[in-house]
This record gives structure tokens, C-alpha cells and sequence, in this order.
């Protein structure tokens, strides 16, 4: 999947993925899809959850290795 920006979040523990995610979404225009690599276990449910207060979209996520991987289209 193609992202429009990526942002590197890993050894970040929570809150900081979230926090530096919404920095990185604000900077996108609606539609753009952001990519977060993190290692944060906490994450599995944070982004999901903070994709959908903010009004975006969760479209995809993953796991490679240890890092925890989203794809979240900006509403």
C-alpha cells in the first residue's frame, strides 16, 4: 500500500506513537494515507480507537517482526 507520508514511532512508548501520529496526520490532506511503524504493544488498540474518534480510517495494519505496522487514511 502506498503512503503519503511514514512515520517512524518505534521504541516510543505510549502515548508518544498516538501523539506523534496526530502531528504527522495534520501535516496530510484528507484522503492522504499515513503509515506508522511502531513497536509499542499498546498500539494494536490505541490506533484503531484513534483512528475513529479523529474521523479517519484504519485501512490496514500488520506485523513484521516485532514492529507493528498501520496504514490510516486522514478523514
Amino acid at each position: 500500500m502506498k503512503a503519503d507520508k511514514v512515520l517512524d514511532a518505534k521504541g516510543l512508548a505510549c502515548p508518544m506513537p498516538i501523539v506523534k501520529s496526530r502531528m504527522a496526520i495534520n501535516e496530510l490532506e484528507g484522503g492522504q494515507i499515513l503509515e506508522v511503524h511502531t513497536t509499542d504493544k499498546g498500539a494494536k488498540n490505541d490506533f484503531p480507537a484513534w483512528a475513529k474518534s479523529g474521523g479517519h480510517e484504519l485501512l490496514k495494519h500488520e506485523k513484521e517482526n516485532d514492529v507493528l505496522k498501520f496504514w490510516i487514511k486522514k478523514g
